[in-house]
């Protein structure tokens, strides 16, 4: 059964997410709040909303209802939450690998996904930060928010629970892993443009081809194609 919970102001989703799977069956439950006072982003960065404006949001999945690896579910949550985000902006929606999300050059979403054993059930956490109605970034010059990609103001709590919505209807019913990759690969942002790396401290050219089943990034660069794991390579734009 899925339900979304709402809390006016909290540490992280994705902590407090595990006092509200108190049935032995608790499944597709989601939790929401305006105010997130210590969000966390993917492999240990730090993500910092400003309060009232933005969502976090987290949907706990028991992990027997997930017939993929886990690289081929952080694609998936990637693509389902862009379709969900090309849908309500009208625009073009991209995803910069492994999971960022990009509205009109400026990242919008933030994903986090964890396992975690609660209650004697397996769950995915998967955390999604929606900058929404957000409009100074301060330093963060590659941060934005559907309000200042769009001009639209959108309303918090419809758009937390649509995501809801959807998030857990997709996740119900996941593709085969050819098309959660090709479906990844084809809305890769920066995808066969010629772009900017820093490898190893030094900057280089290359031009973005694809992301495979291993979660790997592979870049043409001037001496031939190269794979990278995340935090190998770091895209600058």
């Amino acid at each position: 059964m899925s339900q979304l919970f709402y809390l006016k102001e909290c540490s992280s989703t994705n902590d407090e997410i595990s006092k509200f799977l108190l049935y032995e069956n608790a499944n597709f439950i989601g939790l929401h709040t305006f105010n997130q006072t210590k969000g966390r982003g993917q492999y240990g960065n730090v993500w910092t909303p400003t309060a009232g404006k933005n969502l976090a949001y987290t949907l706990a999945v028991n992990t027997q209802d997930i017939l993929c690896s886990d690289f081929m579910l952080n694609y998936y949550t990637a693509m389902i939450v862009r379709d969900f985000l090309a849908k309500l902006s009208d625009s073009e929606v991209k995803i910069k690998w492994p999971n960022d999300i990009i509205l009109k050059g400026k990242k919008i979403v933030g994903i986090l996904i964890e396992k975690k054993k609660i209650n004697q059930n397996n769950y995915f956490i998967i955390g999604t930060g929606i900058n929404i109605l957000q409009e100074n970034f301060d330093e963060i010059s590659n941060a934005g928010s559907l309000f200042t990609q769009t001009g639209v103001v959108f309303d918090p709590e419809d758009l937390a629970l649509n995501l809801h919505e959807f998030l857990s209807e997709k996740l119900k019913s996941i593709p085969s892993d050819k098309e959660i990759l090709d479906g990844f690969n084809e809305n890769l942002f920066r995808k066969d443009l010629i772009s900017v790396f820093e490898i190893e401290k030094a900057r280089q050219n290359g031009i973005i081809r694809n992301v495979d089943e291993q979660g790997k990034l592979w870049i043409e660069l001037e001496d031939g194609m190269h794979s990278f794991y995340h935090k190998e390579v770091k895209l600058l734009y």
